[in-house]
């Protein structure tokens, strides 16, 4: 079976640089597997795309050594089997609050006796290879957002469930758990003490953390800090920084002011 290449750089100590696709077209899906991310997510819970559109961006990331992941919309083993059958190599389940959750998400991810995963890999067995069936409960990964107040209180008890891989911090909700304003890249103290806590939860019980982030800086920071897995940016975040930083930048050099849509009317 085609090696998970994340999993195989955590067993070495090292570290899983990933980015975002939320946008459902797939030469972006392909432009991003082929920048040499370790990782790439398509994201089902709050980007644009459906299982359809996740379906033909799967073949268009397995042209490289890029490790599909497809984050769920919700904690359902129909959906979390679909997205595997069609070859991702991992899912991301969010909101989860407690360990019966977690052992939901994972039973969903592994054929039995580990698990409920229901046998009919369609596309995965292609994409995986020769012996898939064998071994995709060893290759496949489980991952748990840790997002919610609930989850705080019951965080030693998903860090400790069998067969999840990593958890995976969402913190803008984070933020509102903790009882702020939803925020990404968070430098509150209170928010930076939470996320401490669960990276240091994690690494008590042994499991892999991960983190999501929207800038460089951050990334910097959370893989200095030891984070397994940090989300470098996503697919229109890129996009828009790059052009907001040019589009200045030649209006600028040229003396050029932002156009006035509404001149006409006043």
């Amino acid at each position: 079976m085609r090696p998970n290449h994340v999993k195989r750089a955590w067993k070495d100590g090292k570290q899983a640089l990933g980015g975002w696709i939320g946008c459902d077209s797939i030469q972006v899906a392909e432009t991003m597997a082929g920048l040499g991310f370790d990782w790439l997510c398509m994201d089902m819970q709050h980007g644009l795309l459906d299982y359809n559109d996740v379906r033909a961006m799967l073949p268009a990331v397995s042209q490289t050594d890029t490790v599909p992941i497809v984050r769920v919309p919700w904690n359902e083993p129909w959906i979390i089997m679909k997205v595997l059958d069609a070859g991702a190599y991992g899912v991301i389940v969010p909101l989860v609050n407690n360990r019966e959750e977690a052992e939901k998400a994972v039973a969903a991810c592994r054929y039995p006796q580990d698990g409920m995963r229901s046998f009919g890999p369609i596309r995965a067995a292609s994409y995986g290879g020769r012996g898939y069936a064998k071994y995709a409960n060893e290759e496949i990964l489980c991952i748990a957002m840790i997002e919610t107040a609930e989850a705080l209180e019951n965080l030693d008890d998903i860090c400790t469930t069998p067969g999840l891989d990593a958890i995976y911090i969402g913190p803008s909700d984070l933020a509102y758990a903790i009882g702020q304003v939803a925020r990404g890249d968070n430098n509150d103290p209170k928010h930076v003490e939470t996320v401490n806590h669960i990276y240091e939860t994690a690494r008590k019980h042994g499991i892999h953390v991960g983190m999501h982030t929207g800038s460089l800086e951050y990334t910097k920071r959370f893989l200095k800090q030891g984070f397994d897995m940090v989300m470098l940016g996503s697919d229109t975040a890129f996009m828009s920084r790059m052009v907001t930083h040019e589009l200045g930048e030649a209006r600028s050099d040229a003396g050029i002011d932002p156009i006035d849509v509404y001149e006409d009317y006043n």
